[in-house]
């Protein structure tokens, strides 16, 4: 029987939407020979039933290929390679296809982006959680070519927008990996309006509430918004237009994400934020003339509004290392209000959009972006087997977000590195072994410390000595991924050669006490130490942290215990044999039952007393060093958890009844009258499960500010509470503390 995909009929609008989109574009690109074949391909493998298979019920295979091409055609500016890529890929993961035939039939760019993706979607089906190790693992894939990371970023992409069909785990997990992964590998690849909405939705599938007040917020100020930049730009229209210059001038509203980060860092309302939008200048230059008038636009708009010297960005001279190229300076405009102006060209605003994608388009332009460097580096970081999952995920963290900053070699070589990169940071960056016998430096001829912190035009000597070998505390200071993986190495190197003759000491010192040693015993013992690999055991033997003596005695003692509680065991019948059933939890036994991940129960976890949660709260879990602690999905450090440790994130929510008491603090203004505390802990007393624990009152100018601290199960009893508080007469407002 025919297989056919079967499209509900708002998808069959979308999907004949798109597909004529779709056709247009590739219409330029591709000869109508090439088209048709990939069109009988593709419509023999949906006959055949390759698109028959949905993935985790995320909707039809078919549309969301076509959904994501056209999002990689019309905004990350992708060819003709990447779409025939994309929409054959099924067809090889399904065998009707072989990557010999695609190299045969297509350019071998095409087979080579179908085996990225192969490796990186058969990695995603065998780990369903979300964990650093997998994600290395992917991004090794992606290292191998750079087309694979941005069919990725827009499925990701594609799948955030439409998030909110799916359930609250998988959501939760699109939002982890978007703010924690795909939003930084964006920032890096210079894609900043996708980076930005990754951070947005992000924010919205995670703290609705902070999201909506904030959209609310900024819709109701944008009448008063665009009459304030029609003011501001209109001088620099007039003096622009006296030039002759081609250009365009736009007004740019901050992303909903960084606002909600300067209004929880700075502590501030949202109408103290004064740099809610910046004021683009967009110039039509000829490319020997760019920087000329990108500085004599500059010049303008500094001759008019009063620059601030300190908030320059000149990123015209040296581009930044993924080929952004930009003049960013902040004046102050009418009313006294600080304005960023953005100064670049179009050729320099479609690479700031579209990253990488662009800047291939003008390859050979402005010679090499940087990027080629630094996805070697990531390749080497990640290959690199004496770093474990975490330390490696954090290295690749730290050099997507990194600013830069410029220095000189004596002899005027110039060197891009991360800001905050020290002496040792950057010694490592020439060569290993000068990295690993470097004893300090010489900046613009002063001597310093391996630790000095560099700045832009810094002239470096390196000061070398050959008894210098790299130390465990360079770690805590170094930045770059270079210089951490070649000091693990190093470290790693001695470590074994010190654990192999510490090995060995052992082994003589048994022998001398005529000891037979038993090597289970000796593991049982190492364990019971504290250590947690057999290595570390040896080096501080090695380094007399241990006392060898006494590490004998301790073998001695536990192998003697053994063989007493040998002796004491009696041989049993299998017939006695019975299965205790395992006690329940306090949360079980009272039906206060919160379900992790994948319906996982029966995990011992904590309540965080950051945000302190209780039942009936949006939740995930998040797994410390201290086991699995419960946070709000709007608690103050959740963006951080989100966007540092997303890989620890797991989904949760609450089961069954609540049976526990909770212990929760309102916040209650109003009028300074005694009957207002009368009234309110009359019906606290009144109300069922529930008990006021504590009361403090703070009287001002005729009204007070209270706190009460109450027990009560869960967030309607709270809700409840909170509603009839209000009705207290003389009562202004009640809130949540946590």
């Amino acid at each position: 029987m025919e297989n056919k995909i079967v499209f509900s009929s708002e998808e069959r609008k979308i999907f004949l939407a798109s597909y004529r989109r779709v056709l247009r574009a590739l219409d330029k690109q591709i000869p109508p020979a090439e088209l048709k074949k990939v069109k009988t391909l593709v419509s023999q493998s949906v006959t055949s039933g390759q698109y028959q298979l949905v993935v985790e019920d995320k909707g039809n295979i078919l549309l969301l290929n076509l959904l994501v091409s056209q999002i990689l055609l019309e905004e990350l500016g992708l060819g003709v390679t990447t779409i025939i890529a994309l929409f054959l890929y099924r067809m090889v993961d399904g065998g009707s296809l072989t990557l010999e035939d695609v190299s045969k039939q297509f350019d071998s760019d095409v087979a080579d982006i179908i085996r990225g993706l192969i490796k990186v979607n058969d990695l995603e089906k065998k780990e369903s959680s979300l964990n650093s190790e997998h994600y290395l693992k992917l991004l090794l894939s992606f290292a191998e070519d750079i087309r694979v990371i941005m069919v990725k970023i827009a499925s990701r992409l594609y799948l955030m927008r439409t998030a909110r069909e799916y359930d609250t785990a998988f959501t939760l997990k699109l939002s982890a990996e978007a703010s924690y992964l795909y939003a930084p590998l964006a920032h890096k690849l210079g894609l900043y309006k996708i980076k930005s909405e990754f951070e947005d939705l992000s924010l919205k599938y995670t703290d609705r509430e902070t999201y909506d007040f904030i959209s609310k917020k900024i819709n109701e100020s944008k009448d008063s918004r665009d009459r304030y930049i029609a003011e501001f730009i209109k001088p620099i229209e007039d003096k622009l237009s006296e030039t002759g210059l081609k250009y365009e001038i736009k007004g740019r509203t901050k992303s909903i994400y960084s606002i909600s980060n300067k209004l929880k860092k700075q502590k501030i309302e949202f109408e103290s934020i004064y740099d809610l939008f910046a004021v683009r200048v967009v110039l039509n230059s000829e490319l020997d003339r760019e920087k000329a008038e990108c500085w004599q636009v500059y010049s303008i708009v500094t001759d008019l509004y009063q620059p601030n010297p300190k908030r320059l960005k000149d990123w015209l001279s040296i581009p930044k290392s993924n080929g952004y190229e930009s003049l960013h300076i902040t004046v102050m405009g009418p009313l006294s209000r600080w304005v960023e102006v953005q100064i670049r060209t179009k050729r320099m605003d479609e690479i700031a959009e579209r990253g990488l994608a662009a800047h291939w388009k003008y390859k050979g332009v402005r010679g090499e972006s940087g990027i080629d460097e630094w996805l070697a580096n990531l390749r080497e970081a990640l290959e690199n087997k004496d770093a474990n999952a975490t330390e490696k995920l954090e290295d690749f963290k730290l050099d997507l977000y990194d600013e830069e900053v410029f220095v000189f070699t004596p002899k005027g070589d110039l060197f891009r590195l991360p800001k905050g990169a020290t002496i040792l940071d950057f010694a490592f960056s020439i060569h290993s072994k000068l990295g690993s016998s470097c004893v300090g430096g010489k900046v613009n001829g002063k001597l310093v410390t391996i630790k000095h912190k560099l700045k832009s035009g810094d002239q470096i000597d390196i000061l070398t000595s050959p008894n210098q070998t790299p130390k465990q505390d360079w770690l805590n200071f170094v930045v770059t991924t270079k210089a951490r993986n070649k000091i693990r190495q190093r470290l790693k190197e001695e470590a074994n050669k010190q654990s192999e003759l510490a090995k060995e000491l052992l082994k003589r010192r048994f022998k001398n006490r005529k000891i037979d040693e038993d090597e289970g015993l000796l593991m049982r013992l190492i364990k019971k130490l504290g250590f947690k690999t057999v290595t570390d055991f040896y080096v501080d033997i090695a380094s007399e942290h241990l006392d060898i003596n006494n590490v004998i005695d301790q073998y001695l003692e536990l192998e003697k215990k053994e063989a007493e509680l040998k002796d004491k065991t009696e041989t049993t019948s299998a017939e006695n044999f019975v299965i205790h059933a395992p006690e329940k939890s306090k949360e079980e036994k009272s039906g206060d039952e919160l379900v992790l991940d994948n319906n996982l129960t029966g995990v011992e976890y904590q309540l965080a007393k950051c945000c302190n949660p209780i039942y009936g709260d949006d939740v995930f879990g998040f797994v410390s060093s201290q086991g699995i602690k419960i946070h709000k999905k709007n608690c103050p450090n959740a963006p951080d958890m989100f966007t540092r440790f997303g890989y620890r994130v797991i989904a949760a929510r609450w089961s069954g009844q609540s049976g526990s008491m909770y212990t929760i603090t309102l916040r209650v203004l109003g009028h300074d009258d005694i009957s207002i505390v009368t009234n309110m802990t009359s019906i606290i007393s009144k109300e069922p499960n529930l008990s006021l624990r504590s009361i403090s009152i703070e009287s001002n100018d005729g009204l007070f500010q209270g706190t009460l601290s109450v027990t009560l199960r869960n967030t309607d009893v709270l809700k409840g509470l909170i509603k009839k508080l209000k009705t207290v007469k003389g009562v202004k407002e009640v809130t949540r503390l946590n």
